[in-house]
């Protein structure tokens, strides 16, 4: 094992950033790639998400500039703008003191400085492929003198659509070229892109003893699916949760799972690719500061997500592939820290548990969720402890003396207490305990795939309006009067354009910024929808006319007459 950057070859310039950053010596991939790369030689690498792979492609890419050149050297794919971002910071990091000229180019941002950097010169451009594309379109990007090109996450870009994406870009690029292509999985698509655009290349990859963090702790608990909601507010009720991420595997499906906590009194908010990306930027922020606890994901949406302390990763929805399992609890237990991954498992997927265990070489471990007395007792002493730091702490002059006027008018005080805690109770309504039924450890083999072993989100799923654990509000009902408080607005898309209840909420709230569990009544008529949002967020609901997306359509909002 090299012990040192500096064992590697590297210009003394490199060497100085990279222990500046603090990393005294290079990770598994960066001491097998470093020298590979820098010799000019393909590579595909394969590792999970901080395992230190930008440096790994970075450091080499780098060294191997032209500082007499006056055009592109550098071009670095990314399937999501954060990951650009991310990308183009570290690059520029550790080529400060060589002065490289680095930019992320990206949609969703205006072009002309984009534009205007490009034609005052730059040695490295990041980006990803729609706006890539969008610039040599426009003929002010010029790729034909890069002589590396680097396909990061090139799983993620496959999965988005940008696989002929990638094939036009690197067509644009010189054949004598460099290429590097990392990927978490390595699908067959994935491969043959490789064969047609890589040359002989050689093989990284971390193996299966380092793909897991040993201070995760991985259990999984064994349900039915329809108890999957249930399953997960119990554990929700006795986990010490700082920071989770939950996986579910559809747009819809996480949707749906989002505003289904939000309804049980867990605030949570959706990250998904229905939304646009000053929505996703605003929602990682806030997740990010702490204000968000709770964020419902899916693989496609998560990628790019780097945060050191998240405390669970959650697979409510389990991964067909096991390296996806791999990446997705590859987020908790960073940085030193410990974390844990849960999975909800139903019977028919016990075989692909076996897979999991076999290629990270460790066994989870079957958990028993926790029982209704726990969970009750555990909401009890939660109060009582809440209920002595206010003791301790005597700041209830004015609650003293309503307490006293209460006594002089001749009620017992144990009375005025107990009804104090009951009505400090009062929001334990919004989580019942609902029933859950779990299932033995014996293999079943289901007969057929239904729409219950997809997951929620599924659209035979979503046209059920009746399935156990399905938010009350999200059943369609006549319009009827709007509630005091709240203001009826007007969506131009209805059931002709596939609109349901989950997507309402999910859209109105990422993109104006507000709770979703604040929104009432939805209707949806054939052409149009009806939604009550509370008056003070009307404006904020109304000024977002025209940018609301909701699966893929803009959506025109309006007061309702």
């Amino acid at each position: 094992m090299t012990s040192s950057f500096s064992q590697l070859g590297l210009h003394p310039e490199l060497v100085r950033a990279v222990e500046e950053r603090g990393y005294a010596a290079p990770m598994p991939i960066q001491a097998a790639m470093i020298p590979v790369m820098t010799s000019g030689q393909d590579v595909i690498g394969q590792a999970q998400t901080g395992s230190g792979k930008t440096a790994a492609f970075a450091l080499p890419m780098l060294q191997n500039l032209d500082p007499s050149a006056a055009s592109i050297q550098g071009l670095v794919l990314t399937p999501t703008r954060e990951l650009a971002l991310q990308v183009a910071g570290a690059i520029e990091d550790y080529g400060r003191f060589k002065h490289v000229r680095v930019l992320a180019v990206y949609g969703g941002a205006a072009y002309g400085p984009q534009i205007g950097e490009l034609r005052r010169g730059v040695d490295i451009v990041v980006g990803t492929p729609g706006r890539i594309m969008d610039l040599m379109r426009k003929n002010v990007l010029d790729l034909s003198a890069v002589r590396t090109a680097v396909l990061d996450e090139a799983d993620e870009m496959l999965s988005m659509g940008f696989i002929e994406d990638m094939e036009t870009i690197l067509s644009q690029t010189p054949t004598e070229r460099q290429t590097a292509l990392f990927s978490a999985t390595m699908p067959q698509e994935i491969r043959q892109l490789a064969d047609r655009y890589l040359r002989d290349p050689q093989s990284i990859r971390i193996q299966s003893k380092q793909m897991t963090v040993e201070t995760t702790e991985q259990r999984y608990y064994l349900v039915r699916q329809k108890d999957k909601l249930a399953a997960l507010a119990r554990l929700f009720e006795m986990e010490q949760i700082s920071s989770a991420l939950i996986f579910a595997r559809t747009r819809s499906g996480s949707s749906e799972l989002a505003n289904a906590l939000n309804q049980r009194g867990f605030s949570a908010e959706v990250l998904n690719g229905d939304l646009s990306q000053d929505a996703r930027e605003r929602t990682l922020l806030r997740f990010r500061q702490n204000q968000v606890k709770v964020l419902v994901a899916t693989d496609v949406a998560a990628r790019g997500l780097d945060i050191d302390d998240i405390s669970h990763v959650i697979n409510y929805d389990l991964p067909d592939d096991v390296e996806v399992y791999v990446h997705r609890i590859g987020r908790t237990g960073r940085a030193g820290k410990s974390g844990i991954a849960i999975s909800l498992l139903t019977p028919g997927e016990q075989r692909r548990l076996g897979q999991i265990e076999s290629f990270t070489r460790q066994k989870l471990t079957r958990a028993a969720l926790p029982t209704e007395e726990e969970i009750r007792l555990a909401r009890e002493e939660k109060l009582l402890t809440q209920v002595k730091v206010w003791l301790e702490r005597n700041r209830c002059q004015r609650e003293r003396e309503m307490v006293t006027q209460l006594v002089a008018e001749g009620h017992d005080a144990l009375d005025i207490a107990a009804v104090a805690l009951k009505m400090a109770r009062g929001e334990e309504k919004q989580r019942p305990i609902a029933k859950v039924v779990e299932m033995d450890d014996r293999p079943q083999r289901p007969l057929r795939r239904s729409y219950d072993d997809a997951g929620l989100g599924e659209e035979r799923a979503e046209r059920s309006t009746t399935r156990p654990g399905k938010p009350r509000r999200f059943l369609r009902r006549s319009a009827g009067e709007r509630e005091a408080g709240m203001t009826r607005l007007s969506l131009n898309r209805g059931k002709k354009h596939g609109m349901h209840p989950n997507d309402v909420v999910g859209a109105i709230a990422a993109h104006a910024n507000i709770p979703g569990y604040v929104i009432g009544k939805i209707h949806i008529e054939e052409r149009f929808t009806l939604v009550d949002v509370p008056d003070e967020f009307a404006a904020r609901v109304l000024a977002k006319t025209g940018e609301v997306k909701i699966r893929k359509q803009a959506i025109e909002i309006a007061t309702a007459r």
